[in-house]
């Protein structure tokens, strides 16, 4: 994957969510099963610092070096910061085989910081705060 160096901005990633793979089937629509209609279905993880990450949402600081680890196995679609606990929806679905591998992609060098635990949710995007 290319990257680059960010000089300005913060963490929230920007990409195109509409795809060009064709219309929902009708079934979908009224099968028993909820559906994303803004992308993929979506993995969720909710992770724990040793400390507040709150203050390191800034371009090239603790928060997005996390996302950019996530980001060399998986996207980000969605993902909240609440003091020490970040929420992540990520895809594509299983990019990860289980919460220590998550964990081993997040926890990336900075110092001060680290990721103590990782869970896997199958709930949905359960908010970093709950």
């Amino acid at each position: 994957m290319a990257q680059f160096t960010k000089v300005n901005g913060t963490a929230q990633p920007v990409f195109a969510m509409d795809v060009a793979n064709g219309s929902i089937a009708g079934s979908t629509a009224t099968a028993a099963t909820p559906v994303n209609f803004q992308g993929p279905k979506l993995d969720f993880f909710r992770a724990v610092a040793n400390t507040s990450v709150a203050g390191e949402q800034g371009v090239n600081e603790y928060v997005s070096a996390v996302i950019q680890g996530i980001q060399q196995t998986a996207t980000v679609a969605i993902y909240q910061v609440d003091a020490t606990v970040l929420s992540f929806a990520v895809y594509p679905q299983d990019a990860f085989a289980d919460d220590a591998a998550f964990l081993a992609a997040a926890n990336v060098t900075y110092t001060g910081f680290q990721l103590n635990s990782a869970t896997g949710t199958n709930v949905g995007f359960k908010l970093a705060a709950s």
